[in-house]
C-alpha cells in the first residue's frame, strides 16, 4: 500500500482519533489531520511492515499536536465548545472523562485502549520508558476511578 489516497482512508480515523484526544478540538484535530498526511506525501516514506507505517503515523500525530500545542498563537487563543453534548459521536460519560484528564494521560488511555497498543509499543512511540507508561497509565485509571464513581453509583 504505497498510494497515498489508500493509506488516507485507512489511517485517517486513527489519526483523527489522537488529534482530537490530544488537542480536544475537531478543528485542530483537522488541522493536525491534514499536516501529517502533507508530511506523508512529502517525505514519502517506505516501510518493510504495515506496522511501521502504522507507527509513523501515530508518531508524526503526536508531534503534529504537540507543535500546535505548544505554538504561541495556540496558548493566546480561547477555545470553543465544538459541539452541543447532544450530537457528540462519541457519547457518554467514560468519553467525557477521559477528555478532562492532562494531555499525557489522555494520549497513553487512547493510546492502549482505543488503537490497542502494549505498554512496550506506547513506550517507543512517545520515547519515554515503559515504567513512565504504566506509571501514567495506572494514575489516568485512578483518576478515570474517581471521575465516574458518582456516575457508577447512581446507575
Amino acid at each position: 500500500m504505497d498510494s497515498a489516497a489508500a493509506v488516507l482512508s485507512q489511517y485517517a480515523d486513527m489519526v483523527y482519533r489522537l488529534a482530537f484526544a490530544r488537542t480536544k478540538s475537531r478543528y485542530d484535530a483537522d488541522d493536525v489531520l491534514q499536516e501529517v498526511f502533507l508530511r506523508y506525501i512529502r517525505s514519502a516514506p517506505s516501510f518493510e511492515e504495515e506496522e511501521h507505517r502504522r507507527a509513523w503515523l501515530i508518531r508524526t500525530t503526536i508531534n503534529c499536536s504537540k507543535t500546535l500545542l505548544a505554538s504561541a498563537w495556540f496558548r493566546k487563543t480561547v477555545p470553543l465548545e465544538d459541539l452541543p453534548a447532544a450530537e457528540r459521536t462519541e457519547a457518554g460519560e467514560v468519553y467525557d472523562a477521559v477528555m478532562r484528564l492532562s494531555l499525557p494521560y489522555r494520549t497513553v488511555i487512547h493510546l492502549f485502549y482505543y488503537e490497542g497498543y502494549s505498554v512496550a509499543e506506547i513506550g517507543r512511540l512517545l520515547d519515554c520508558r515503559e515504567a513512565t507508561v504504566k506509571t501514567r497509565l495506572h494514575r489516568a485509571r485512578n483518576q478515570l476511578r474517581e471521575a465516574l464513581k458518582g456516575a457508577m453509583d447512581d446507575v
